[in-house]
């Protein structure tokens, strides 16, 4: 799917009506994925829990824990069949724009090592590494380590 095709995706809140079309879609996406009761509980708490949408397809979602000053981004997911096109660039850089409203400072997450993609993305963002969080993440093999990532927002136009 073309990002060039779809220009007026939309960011919505997710509600809790949302949580299982995107537990069933996280559970597409990755091996160890979110539960129902996961992102129902970050709604319950407050995050700030966005989905992504052209129409009726949800193309991509996002929790944030907002405190402090600080974003941490939770999970940050596009669907597969719009992975490659420019949506994840998209999303991130409206959620950039949306905490920056809400005068927060910095936005940090975890990202695996091996998720090249995710991690070329949040650098080419200005994302920096800032640390490792070992055996972070269940993995196949045991677990695997966590780079700990930052957008100091104050540097970001």
């Amino acid at each position: 799917m073309s990002a060039v095709l779809y220009p007026d995706a939309l960011l919505r809140p997710m509600s809790m009506a949302d949580v299982p079309e995107i537990a069933r879609l996280d559970a597409q996406c990755y091996p160890y994925p979110w539960t129902t009761g996961n992102f129902a509980d970050s709604l319950s708490a407050g995050y700030d829990c966005c989905i992504y949408q052209i129409e009726n397809d949800i193309i991509g979602y996002a929790v944030i824990l907002l405190a402090a000053g600080e974003a941490h981004l939770l999970n940050f997911t596009i669907v597969p069949e719009w992975q490659g096109a420019g949506w994840g660039r998209q999303l991130m850089q409206k959620l950039v724009n949306k905490v920056r409203q809400d005068d927060i400072g910095s936005i940090w997450l975890e990202v695996r090592p091996s998720n090249t993609i995710a991690y070329r993305l949040y650098s080419g963002l200005g994302f920096v590494d800032v640390a490792v969080r070992r055996n972070y993440y269940p993995a196949p093999a045991g677990r695997e380590d966590a780079l700990i990532m930052c957008l100091d927002l104050s540097y970001v136009e």
